[in-house]
């Protein structure tokens, strides 16, 4: 009766093992040219910027990549970017995030 419980435990220790191992994360070199893009996004295309720092770099459930910081000391966002060519796919901005500039409302500015 004890073998039972034991397989169990083992079995769960595997699978969740396999969920570690599966999530790699990126070398310092992808990071950094995650962080330049997204900075520059940000600079380029919303107003005020003085200050841009970022808390992470993690791989998006969809497969991207997720670049997450604050603006200014206060103002999060959330760059969703594809991790093969760094193009910004999308951001996530939170509350008294700075307004795009005037000439970047009609589809973006370079970056």
């Amino acid at each position: 009766m004890k073998r039972i419980p034991l397989l169990a435990i083992l079995v769960s220790i595997i699978l969740l093992g396999g969920c570690f191992v599966n999530s790699q994360d990126y070398d310092d070199e992808t990071i950094e040219k995650a962080k330049e893009v997204a900075e520059s996004y940000i600079k380029n295309n919303y107003q005020d910027i003085e200050t841009v720092e970022f808390i992470g770099v993690e791989k998006s459930p969809m497969g991207g990549m997720w670049v997450n910081g604050k603006v200014n000391g206060k103002a999060g966002f959330t760059i969703d970017m594809d991790e093969k060519v760094f193009k910004v796919m999308g951001a996530g901005l939170k509350e008294g995030f700075p307004e795009l500039k005037e000439e970047c409302k009609n589809g973006g500015c370079d970056y």
